[in-house]
């Protein structure tokens, strides 16, 4: 557990470069993207399509968020969903404080940020309608509980859905996160193929659509 907590802590210490990178906010942002993800301006689109694609447009129900980081991303897309009920969990401090401070400047009263252990999530059996993991699973070191615990609190016939990297894609990318994000502690191995991982979510979701983007799997899953 200590090592677990020293990496989501060292992560949210850099949460500023994550949202730089993330958003591609400026030139050199963007050249790390194309260099070391593959990712050009078409294909970071593509990225952030395939990362929320499914959500359902007008989405009104119960929205759990795991890991929110610090809501870069996740925080524009809930601002449209005005009826839904949206639970953001992080087990890193830094980042929900980070998270909660975007969500007040945007004025989103509503959103509850909550801090916790995607291995051990507080709530209970089919409490959610959709479960979002955007950039989760090649971050969580018990990735067997992050996958039972987030199908449990998934309601019969929700939405499972995300992105995530997968290994075998980019030989750039995974000499970039063998060399680098997995040994700094970023990124926790052993990570999936695509294969591997829609072995993983056919095994569990009654129907399973995966695409991907260079090296990110986006996933849309029905329980």
């Amino acid at each position: 557990m200590r090592k677990i907590f020293n990496i989501y802590q060292l992560v949210g210490h850099l949460s500023t470069f994550f949202d730089r990178m993330m958003t591609a906010a400026d030139l050199p942002a963007r050249l790390a993207l194309k260099i070391f993800w593959g990712l050009d301006a078409d294909a970071y689109q593509k990225f952030l399509t395939q990362a929320f694609a499914g959500i359902p447009q007008n989405f009104s129900g119960r929205l759990l968020e795991v890991p929110v980081g610090t809501g870069v991303l996740s925080l524009p897309v809930y601002r449209e969903l005005d009826g839904a009920d949206i639970f953001c969990l992080d087990y890193s401090n830094k980042m929900l404080d980070a998270a909660k401070e975007r969500a007040d400047q945007m004025n989103m009263r509503g959103v509850k940020f909550l801090q916790g252990d995607v291995a051990d999530l507080p709530f209970a059996d089919h409490f959610f309608d959709v479960v979002l993991s955007v950039n989760g699973f090649h971050v969580f070191p018990d990735k067997i509980s992050a996958w039972a615990e987030t199908y449990r609190v998934l309601r019969r016939g929700g939405i499972f859905c995300g992105c995530m990297y997968v290994k075998g894609e980019n030989r750039r990318t995974d000499i970039f996160v063998n060399q680098f994000c997995d040994r700094q502690g970023f990124f926790s191995p052993p990570h999936e193929t695509l294969a591997s991982l829609e072995k993983i979510l056919s095994d569990r979701y009654t129907r399973v659509e995966i695409t991907n983007v260079e090296s990110f799997a986006g996933f849309v899953c029905i329980k």
